[in-house]
């Protein structure tokens, strides 16, 4: 595991577009690309937030990165994260590894509280977060619309 770089673009696009074209871990329908991924990694590199990715023989298998969660003075210590991992990589614990980085990452910088907004239907990021000390904070209902369907979000939080 590493920060990411430029090169790592490439392979971070494709599996972010491949998580909004075949699930509903992402609200959203639209494709990204490398040109876009390059100005939000530049972004958030510039605030202090890591982007980290994780490697296997086949290029990036997964990265995840945080964010303030909302700009607001008074939420400075709190970060949102994200995490994705590469299909056919699933289920050999890179999530985890990830996720673990992201939390000794906030630590380091001082953050207090980190948060995670999961599709209520994605039973294996919501068993991730809570095995590694996540709790449920709320369930928005019908918030997001993919597929043909609405769709709930569950909040959860970690203190730090």
């Amino acid at each position: 595991m590493r920060d990411a770089t430029e090169a790592d673009l490439e392979g971070l696009v494709a599996i972010y577009n491949d998580v909004i074209a075949n699930s509903t871990a992402v609200f959203s329908n639209h494709p990204v690309t490398v040109a876009e991924r390059r100005t939000w990694w530049q972004a958030r590199t510039a605030q202090g937030h890591p982007v980290v990715v994780t490697h296997d023989e086949q290029g990036v298998a997964g990265f995840g990165t945080f964010a303030d969660f909302r700009a607001w003075p008074g939420y400075r210590f709190t970060v949102e994260h994200t995490l994705h991992v590469r299909a056919d990589a699933r289920g050999r614990g890179i999530g985890t590894q990830l996720l673990r980085e992201l939390i000794r990452r906030a630590g380091a910088l001082g953050k207090h509280v980190m948060i995670a907004a999961v599709d209520a239907d994605n039973a294996a990021s919501l068993h991730l977060h809570e095995r590694l000390g996540f709790t449920a904070a709320g369930r928005l209902r019908q918030v997001g619309y993919k597929f043909d369907r609405w769709l709930d979000l569950v909040f959860l939080q970690r203190t730090l």
